[in-house]
């Protein structure tokens, strides 16, 4: 049995008061009965007000980037431009200059329609001007594919129709409703393969429309590698 100095040297420990945690307690349910049509009709607008609010702010904080970016890059686009464009200009003046030089020193081929390249001592760096055109056909070529056409509809189509629709492809325009001249070179190819007069009348009108415009000069610019080969330097925004 505990003594009366057992009990004494016994520790008292005092109780443990458990709190309820307030964080995980469920929210109280709205007994809606007893609020008024009135009321619950208020709190709905209340809230539909503040979503859109919050809302309204998402689109112009975005808005506000959106512009921010929009003129930040087209602002510098715009100056890339303007110095590409005197840059050009510059490219322009002095291959002119180097053509005459070019000319006048013996170096320019006899041949040459303009095109020609330029190195430095070392041959670090390149320079290459290159003539630009474009293949047309004047208005007789109009003519020459309606009697080409026909010929093919006449005699072609029935005997030999994967021959007809070959022949056919050759005269097809691009989406500017110009002729392509592989093309029209392919189709050229084929003049001995028939002796009806509209066939050759049509070939000899395309070869008699077609005319080659100067569009102008290409500027390109070279350096060597690290193989000593030589790789562009590219300008083009979307060769980068």
């Amino acid at each position: 049995m505990e003594t009366p100095e057992d009990i004494r040297n016994i520790e008292v420990i005092d109780p443990v008061v458990i709190t309820p945690n307030t964080d995980k307690m469920s929210t109280p349910e709205i007994n809606l009965e007893n609020i008024s049509a009135e009321q619950l009709r208020a709190a709905l607008e209340k809230k539909e007000a503040k979503a859109i609010a919050e809302q309204k702010r998402k689109k112009r904080a975005y808005e506000q980037k959106r512009n921010k970016t929009v003129l930040s890059l087209a602002t510098e686009a715009q100056e890339l431009s303007e110095l590409l464009t005197d840059f050009k200009e510059r490219v322009q003046s002095c291959m002119e200059v180097q053509a005459t030089s070019l000319a006048e020193y013996g170096e320019m081929r006899s041949n040459s329609k303009g095109g020609f390249s330029i190195r430095d001592e070392k041959e670090t760096y390149k320079v290459r001007r290159t003539r630009e055109t474009n293949p047309t056909w004047d208005e007789r070529s109009d003519k020459a594919i309606a009697l080409i056409k026909d010929f093919l509809h006449d005699a072609v189509k029935k005997r030999a129709e994967q021959e007809f629709n070959l022949i056919m492809s050759f005269l097809e325009k691009n989406t500017q409703g110009d002729l392509e001249y592989p093309k029209v070179m392919m189709l050229l190819s084929h003049e001995n393969n028939y002796k009806d007069e509209r066939w050759r009348e049509g070939l000899r009108l395309l070869r008699e429309s077609y005319k080659v415009v100067l569009k102008g000069f290409g500027y390109y610019f070279e350096k060597k590698d690290s193989q000593d080969k030589w790789e562009t330097i590219p300008l083009n925004f979307s060769s980068l």
